[in-house]
């Protein structure tokens, strides 16, 4: 079988315009999930280095998007809060995700170990959100 050029173009248009459409598609799909947690007095950089040193990581592992990482500015809250956001493909991979991240050994060694020394997590809050069409992100 031979390509002309012309050919050639064509085809290659039509397997840009297929992946630009399925990026759309899959986009148009998409949650982010904002976590807070509240961490008990003093073990909230123990709780960051949880984060930074191993969790992320592991996300990535489990199709899980880290958008991004945040304390809030003003006390009480500075104190003892870490707030971030993931995204997902759909709710409904967001439960796998989740599901298979707590069944991860390495997860689980990491979350033991964290809190030989006492729990680093008093309280998980979990607010699923859709983008709006103004949205800068989606």
């Amino acid at each position: 079988m031979s390509f002309t050029s012309r050919s050639l173009s064509v085809l290659l248009l039509v397997f840009a315009a297929g992946v630009l459409v399925g990026r759309a598609q899959s986009k148009d799909t998409r949650v982010f999930e904002l976590r807070r947690y509240t961490a008990p007095e003093g073990k909230l950089g123990e709780l960051e280095a949880r984060f930074r040193d191993h969790t992320i990581r592991i996300f990535n592992k489990h199709h899980m998007t880290s958008i991004g990482y945040f304390v809030p500015q003003d006390a009480p809250d500075s104190q003892n809060t870490l707030i971030y956001i993931l995204a997902h493909p759909s709710r409904e991979e967001a439960k796998k995700h989740w599901a298979e991240f707590q069944a991860d050994p390495e997860w689980q060694k990491v979350n033991t170990e964290s809190q030989v020394n006492g729990r680093i997590v008093t309280k998980v809050e979990s607010t699923f959100m859709n983008p709006l069409e103004f949205s800068e992100i989606k």
